[in-house]
């Protein structure tokens, strides 16, 4: 039986969550306190790596060593995290290592605190934490690591950080963050990953972030619902209910509106893909039909949005392709 339609009318995201983190690192600034072209100092006990230098394996042993120790975490993390992307085998150092998971974790859990109102997080603060969830996403991505890392229910540590609300940057910095470590989890199909976060309150949280995020975290919170989607376990999950379709889908169809006057092809086409696969469910194809946004039932060159957007569709032929196959899968064209 079809639902009543409730709707009103109304590049990868990896890329863009370096981007970001790499901003982030200017919060506190890589060399803060340090004088210009003087080589690093440590203190005693404590590794130096070289900037611009890949660490050696007893350098990152040392580092990861460091972590356990307060009084050199800081810089270890920084230090790690930076070189995170290099470091193939980072992961399972960092799991099978004594204790450092749980410095990662106490981290966390130590800012919680300061989540709540009236919020006192500061940037520096939120630049530390973000480094120990950098080090987090490297576990979450890694084959060996990944199930052990969902096993031990790691992500619902993140959930506070994703439910936060205020616009200001560290808090917005560490929502991206947290996002990009789920994300790393559901980037690789994994019925495991799926079925766990489908078990949590990851969906409602990452629809929040979908309607007031910034343009970022917004593309790595659509990024994972349409991952969930795409993987028929969730797809049912979330054509189980009315309620739980329209609840998604009135957000995709938010986020329409609201690119008309803020244009994002890269959140766009997250967007588009969400609705195709939407539109394989029966029931969720016949809601479509009476709700997909005016502006996308118009024309393949989409008129109704802005000239950036339909100038960069005209030459993106993967979400035309889409938006051509959401429209004939809804009989719209």
């Amino acid at each position: 039986r079809a639902w009543p339609c409730q709707c009103q009318q109304t590049e990868p995201w990896e890329v863009g969550c370096m981007e970001y983190f790499n901003q982030g690192q200017a919060l506190l600034g890589a060399g803060a306190g340090r004088i210009p072209g003087a080589a690093p100092q440590a203190t005693p006990g404590q590794v130096v790596v070289n900037p611009g230098r890949p660490p050696g394996a007893d350098e990152v042993y040392h580092l990861v060593q460091d972590l356990r120790v307060s009084e050199h975490r800081e810089n270890a993390l920084l230090e790690l995290s930076k070189r995170r992307e290099s470091l193939t085998d980072l992961a399972p150092i960092l799991w099978h290592s004594f204790g450092t998971i749980v410095a990662l974790i106490q981290e966390i859990v130590c800012i919680y605190p300061q989540l709540s109102q009236p919020p006192t997080l500061t940037a520096p603060a939120s630049n530390r934490v973000c480094n120990s969830l950098a080090l987090l996403q490297c576990v979450a991505s890694h084959p060996e690591t990944r199930p052990l890392f969902l096993k031990a229910h790691i992500p619902l540590l993140l959930y506070p950080f994703l439910n936060t609300v205020s616009k200001d940057r560290p808090f917005e910095y560490l929502r991206l963050t947290s996002l990009g470590v789920i994300g790393a989890l559901v980037k690789v199909d994994d019925a495991e990953v799926i079925n766990f976060l489908l078990q949590t309150e990851i969906i409602p949280l990452c629809l929040r972030i979908m309607e007031t995020g910034s343009e970022l975290s917004k593309t790595v919170a659509t990024f994972i619902v349409q991952k969930l989607l795409l993987d028929d376990m969730g797809l049912t999950y979330i054509c189980q209910t009315a309620e739980r379709f329209y609840a998604v889908s009135s957000v995709l169809a938010k986020m329409v509106t609201t690119l008309q006057q803020n244009p994002s092809i890269r959140l766009l086409k997250h967007v588009i893909r969400c609705y195709l696969r939407l539109s394989d469910n029966p029931r969720a194809r016949e809601a479509l039909r009476q709700c997909l946004p005016e502006c996308l039932q118009t024309d393949l060159t989409l008129q109704c949005l802005p000239e950036p957007i339909a100038n960069c569709l005209r030459e993106d032929t993967v979400t035309k392709r889409w938006l051509a196959q959401l429209l004939q899968n809804l009989n719209l064209r």
